[in-house]
């Protein structure tokens, strides 16, 4: 065992590292000069974006003889470049095609239809047209198709693609004349462009605006369409520069203000943004307008003086203001080279990165595979940039020291001991699953709270109430009406019977078939369950600390399968015991640490909080479709009546008890233990929330996940020693539902299928039973290592969808069992069948929330089964 330890611990060590920063800069090769040019100036306006993994630049303006100060003249190009791969280098080819305009200025979004480009202007007109560059890899030719027009011609607009919906703000709609307040969508979900059709939206409330900038990103719940700076050119050709910031939700179809620009945040004009992780938006570059409205003003005095009566005066004056012109604009020091990040959650900006060279501006942000590419532009009024320069966006991670990983090595010693500790107790099945009886009342009370708080809780409670607020308080307060049911209803029922499983009872009650059922889906159940308790900590752990996915995993299921398999359920208890009190003791610890760091204390975290709508508790609104009150109250009861009622890794805990008072005061000790537990990790998000927007740049921007923020601040934030401890507690939780789910499953094969049938008669039952929770423990872990090597979400999802349908509906089935004599086998049956086909529905279409999901299972099951068992006599 010592030896195991020390190959873990020295993974461990060779397997953390860490970066220094989010973004890395480098630069493809430069764009090459347009058909009859020798020299490439750079291009501002380009139509930019991928397309079959090729980067397009088509279009575009310059100034190819000479500045325009000098008498040049601006050219546009209807030419489309090609940055191909050729392995590890890339290399430009000019196409044959040309876009159906010598334009610039407009959108271009990538689509499977090709680049598709929109809108813009050409040397005396802006242009409504739009069209698809489609690359053909395979000819390596490009063709031109048209696209939809937009509803008005419009130059010099925001966009952004959200989700499948893309976006355009303001604009400019004829050659040099007033901004425009205009917002339109397009949605491209459908696979035949022929169906896509713009539609007008409600405008943001602020000024009209022209090269303004816009971005996609998460507020926390969903993608949404952020809209910043810009300028708004007025009838009577003043400018007004704009620093303001705005927000639309396309789930709830409204704007709403982020900045009303009056302290500059966003001094950003006719820049590039990209988002950068799960919050994060960066802006590469931008104009404060300062320095425009400054050359603005010397233009008017040119024309004041031109116009004024002719006299030595005047000329001397004009002469001098020319100059004073020319100085300024030779002299312009470019666009600044300082990445701004805005948070989208705390709505802090911050300085994110330097780039190496001045920013690009009149360009766009084109992402190409992880990497954000930003394609010539202009980098100072008039002056472009053949450049096309490559922003990588590096994963940082912190090292753990030798006392963190020593604190890790010993906590995982002890839980292994413990399991070797209650081996000796395990004298035959009754001990290994039941516990002999032997666990008091508290125990088996905080090792079913400790079941129910997994290490995705620990992480996704502070992660939810850091990125939205309290709405889903109510939700957890809801055992205390359920505990009533389950106290009167439900253990009574399981612990008359002497039941060691509940699906014995679902024999009892109907037939084996039934039992069956109910036995394997939990098994299943369980087993994916494994997976998602293992793999999503690990990434977490993985983005914080750098150590290895499948290290985490193997770490935290080997050593919940040794501790499990060798002491049975008395080993789980008590660990679970143990992993409650770190669990807790952890947040504790990380609150009070928040408290002391922040000015003000815990009165200033409330006054932020509470200043931001972080204390929203009682969404009161008449929907089932939101997190709504009543969506918490209804999703929430039936939820805790499936688990607490009819799962195995609960119903165990009942039968473990001497009394069923003691198993009733067990029930009470975690509804009770939820209260505190819930205020203090719903607490530890919103103090996070303070303590990141008083400290905005100890963010890691580059999560893709905002699960992976208490870690992070354990991993950045904490003392050596502690931070090992509370990445333990981490451990703990995951390994406290992990056990949990082993012992259960095994428990449920060995009682509801093995020992059922009277397989393996010469095989001792506590052997087969060691046996039944090594292999359930195995194949959690190798399904956890599998979903690290496949698309975690649609794995999942489908798991979920299969298998989640009929656990929902078992909630059903022993509710019939209890509360009906009518119900039988054939009605429960038709019940179960019916209730899948009403959840693929629900969940196909989705008419209420995802958390009355376990609501409509155990609802459409009872009522469907009841009526079917009238039509099926027995």
């Amino acid at each position: 065992m010592k030896y195991f330890f020390s190959i873990l611990l020295f993974f461990i060590i060779s397997a953390t590292h860490a970066e220094n920063h989010y973004l890395k800069f480098s630069s493809f090769p430069e764009l090459p000069p347009n058909t009859g040019y020798f020299i490439q100036p750079g291009l501002a306006g380009p139509y930019s974006g991928v397309d079959d993994d090729v980067l397009i630049v088509a279009g575009g303006a310059n100034f190819p003889d000479k500045v325009p100060w000098e008498g040049g003249t601006k050219v546009y190009y209807n030419e489309i470049f090609l940055l191909q791969k050729n392995g590890d280098a890339y290399s430009w080819k000019k196409s044959e095609a040309k876009i159906p305009f010598a334009a610039g200025y407009g959108g271009a979004v990538s689509t499977p239809a090709g680049l598709f480009c929109f809108g813009g202007n050409t040397s005396n007109e802006c242009i409504s047209e739009s069209w698809f560059i489609n690359y053909i890899p395979e000819t390596g030719a490009v063709e031109i198709t048209s696209g939809p027009q937009l509803p008005v011609p419009l130059t010099n607009f925001a966009f952004a693609k959200v989700d499948n919906t893309i976006f355009v703000a303001g604009g400019i709609s004829e050659p040099g004349g007033t901004s425009k307040k205009i917002f339109l969508s397009l949605d491209i979900s459908n696979a035949t462009p022929d169906e896509w059709k713009w539609e007008s939206l409600p405008e943001w409330e602020g000024p009209p605006r022209a090269f303004s900038i816009a971005a996609a990103q998460s507020n926390g719940v969903t993608n949404c369409f952020y809209l910043f700076s810009g300028r708004n050119i007025k009838q009577n050709g003043e400018v007004e520069i704009l620093y303001d910031a705005h927000v639309y939700n396309p789930l709830i179809k409204q704007w709403s203000l982020i900045s009303d620009g009056k302290n500059k945040e966003f001094p950003v004009m006719a820049g590039t943004a990209f988002p950068v992780g799960a919050s994060t938006i960066a802006f590469s570059s931008g104009a404060n307008g300062e320095l425009m409205l400054k050359q603005m003003g010397i233009e008017k005095h040119i024309e004041e003086l031109k116009a004024a009566d002719k006299n030595e005066t005047v000329d001397s004056e004009l002469a001098k203001v020319q100059q004073k012109l020319l100085s300024h604009l030779e002299n312009h020091p470019g666009f600044g080279n300082k990445v701004i990040g805005f948070n989208t959650l705390t709505n802090k900006t911050f300085e994110l990165a330097t780039l190496p060279e001045t920013g690009q501006v009149t360009t766009t942000a084109v992402q190409w595979g992880n990497d954000f590419i930003i394609p010539s532009g202009e980098i100072r009024p008039g002056i472009r940039t053949p450049k096309i320069l490559k922003i990588q966006v590096v994963k940082d991670a912190k090292h753990l020291s030798l006392l963190d990983i020593v604190v890790i090595g010993l906590y995982f010693l002890v839980l292994s001991w413990m399991g070797y500790f209650f081996s000796k107790r395990q004298k035959d099945t009754n001990d290994y699953f039941k516990g002999g009886g032997r666990i008091p009342w508290w125990a088996a009370g905080l090792s079913i709270f400790g079941t129910a708080l997994s290490a995705i809780t620990f992480m996704a409670i502070p992660a939810k109430t850091f990125a939205t607020d309290w709405s889903y308080f109510t939700l957890n307060m809801t055992i205390f009406l359920v505990a009533p049911v389950i106290i009167f209803l439900f253990i009574p029922f399981f612990r008359k019977l002497n039941v060691t499983t509940a699906y014995e009872y679902l024999e009892n009650r109907f037939n084996l078939t039934i039992r069956l059922i109910g036995s394997l889906s939990f098994i299943v159940y369980q087993i994916g369950r494994m997976g998602v308790v293992l793999f999503l900590p690990s990434i977490a752990l993985n983005v914080v600390t750098g150590i290895d996915i499948f290290l985490c995993i193997a770490l935290m299921g080997i050593v919940a399968l040794v501790y499990t398999m060798m002491g049975g359920i008395e080993a789980v208890i008590w660990t679970d015991v143990m992993q409650v009190i770190v669990l807790l003791g952890g947040a504790i610890l990380s609150l009070s640490l928040i408290i002391l760091k922040i000015d003000g204390g815990f009165s200033s975290i409330v006054e932020t909080a509470a200043a931001n709508h972080k204390f929203n508790v009682f969404d009161l609104t008449l929907s089932l479709k939101q997190p709504t009150v009543w969506v918490m109250l209804l999703g929430g009861i039936f939820a805790n009546i499936t688990t607490y009622g009819t799962d195995q890794t609960m119903v165990q805990r009942y039968l473990t008890t001497k009394t069923q008072k003691e198993a009733n005061q067990s029930v009470w000790t975690n509804a009770i233990l939820t209260i505190p537990a819930t205020i203090i990790f719903f607490f530890v998000g919103t103090a996070l929330f303070a303590f990141y927007k008083a400290f905005p740049t100890e963010l890691n921007s580059t999560f893709s996940n905002n699960d992976a923020i208490f870690p992070w601040y354990i991993a950045s934030q904490l003392p050596a020693g502690i931070s090992g401890l509370l990445i333990a507690g981490i451990f703990a939780a995951a390994m406290s539902s992990l056990s949990s789910s082993m012992n259960s499953a095994a428990t449920a094969y060995s009682t509801d299928i093995h020992f059922r049938f009277g397989w393996s008669k010469n095989t001792k039952p506590l052997k087969l039973a060691r046996i039944a929770t090594f292999i359930v423990g195995i194949s959690g872990t190798l399904f956890a290592f599998m979903m690290a090597t496949m698309d975690i979400q649609s794995l999942w999802d489908e798991f979920q969808k299969v298998l989640g349908l009929v656990i929902g509906s078992l909630g059903g089935v022993f509710l019939l069992g209890i509360l009906s004599k009518k119900a039988n086998s054939k009605g429960v049956l038709v019940g179960i069948f019916i209730s899948i086909m009403i959840q693929i529905l629900v969940a196909t279409y989705q008419p209420v929330h995802l958390i009355m999901y376990s609501a409509t299972g155990v609802l459409s099951c009872f009522v469907t089964g009841w009526t079917a068992s009238w039509f099926f006599k027995e």
